[in-house]
């Protein structure tokens, strides 16, 4: 099997992915087409049908497996596949282990890693909060080791959001010892939850969409919802507590454009900020590099609205 990290333009296709979302449109001549997202364990690609009446193209639909048969062509700086045949395939014809992306990191280590910032917690209120949700909730760490921390953009794979909140509590760990004004039993229980809405704004692979709740509301006001839930099951947690770390996640994107309800208003909502920023943009630029075998400039990225680089290394 050949994977999508490993494609080049010009590359021909022919081999099993799983199709993780199918659209029909058509074009402004009015000649109907069908757009598919490709997916293995090393990420996606775009893929079109230019032709879906051919006789060629076999009936499918999203989360079937495909056989697909066409080339790699390059579009807007980005690769696609131009379809000529597809087949749908049975069970036997493909392992799943090869469709579905998983971290790199062991995800029961990292968990480990996780509830030991949440031992060394001081507070007995933030404590019992993260204990509620990491200890206790015995479906939420289900979902919580599983779910991504987005569809495509960084941290798109199984155990993805476990390794971006692990990855944010590390750099908040730093900077609490940086910066001695912050307060740290704040900082990191607002970086372990800040993202936990996500549990239920995104679908669990292969799926991994928006549900309702993400297209109705957001990671961001959902996981305010699940934390103020868990604090009135806390007796006497004190108020103004709760609404600085609800706020902290109300405006960990930083600014309003990035879908943050609130700007930072306390110190420790700019340090998680600042760190779910630097966590999110070193990752994409990490996948970037792992996806190509191109050197010298890659193109312009929407994402750093720059044209990027790969660094040589000798």
């Amino acid at each position: 099997m050949k994977f999508i990290k490993d494609y080049s333009d010009g590359d021909r296709v022919f081999d099993i992915y799983l199709c993780k979302h199918k659209t029909s449109a058509v074009t402004k001549n009015g000649k109907p087409y069908d757009t598919v997202i490709l997916q293995d364990k090393t990420g996606t690609i775009d893929a079109k049908v230019w032709d879906p009446n051919n006789a060629g193209i076999a009936e499918f639909d999203s989360l079937d497996y495909i056989e697909v048969y066409g080339e790699i062509t390059s579009f807007q700086g980005a690769l696609q596949v131009n379809v000529k045949r597809i087949r749908k395939c049975q069970e036997g014809e493909y392992n799943p282990a090869d469709y579905l992306p998983v971290s790199k990191f062991d995800i029961e280590e990292m968990y480990a890693e996780l509830l030991k910032f949440i031992s060394q917690i001081e507070n007995p209120y933030l404590k019992q909060l993260l204990q509620e949700f990491f200890v206790k909730d015995a479906k939420f760490i289900k979902a919580f080791k599983q779910s991504s921390a987005a569809k495509t953009v960084h941290h798109g794979f199984i155990g993805g959001l476990l390794q971006h909140t692990l990855s944010v509590t590390r750099l908040c760990n730093y900077y609490c010892s940086a910066y001695p004004l912050l307060n740290k039993d704040l900082l990191i229980t607002a970086a372990i939850c800040h993202d936990i809405g996500k549990t239920k704004e995104i679908s669990l692979f292969p799926e991994n969409d928006y549900t309702d709740d993400g297209q109705f509301l957001g990671h961001i006001v959902i996981g305010v919802e699940m934390v103020g839930e868990k604090i009135r099951l806390i007796p006497g947690f004190p108020k103004v507590l709760a609404n600085e770390l609800k706020h902290c996640i109300l405006a960990h994107h930083g600014e309003y454009e990035f879908g943050s309800p609130k700007k930072p208003a306390i110190m420790e909502a700019v340090a998680l900020n600042f760190a779910d920023n630097t966590d999110a943009k070193m990752q994409t630029f990490t996948e970037i590099m792992e996806n190509t075998a191109e050197t010298g400039w890659l193109g312009f990225n929407r994402l750093f609205d720059s044209n990027l680089r790969k660094t040589e290394m000798e």
